[in-house]
């Protein structure tokens, strides 16, 4: 597989996770308190909003890339 067609497919991924979800999640975590043997940890949940423009035009981009890809084979 070319660079151009694998860019394309995560392209195209990110746009279908875009259009699902409204974005991407992630989760982390943090230390709080680290004492010694004593540790405090938070996790947070972050979500990187994508708006349906920018999830339509990775898609795009991904399908031209997965196709320019293809013919150059």
């Amino acid at each position: 597989m070319k660079a151009t067609t694998i860019v394309g497919i995560l392209l195209i991924v990110l746009g279908i996770i875009g259009y699902a979800t409204g974005g991407l999640s992630f989760t982390h975590e943090k230390k709080v308190v680290d004492a010694g043997p004593v540790q405090i940890s938070h996790k947070t949940q972050d979500t990187l909003p994508l708006s349906p423009i920018l999830s339509t035009v990775a898609l795009l981009a991904g399908i031209g890339l997965v196709v320019v890809g293809a013919k150059s084979n």
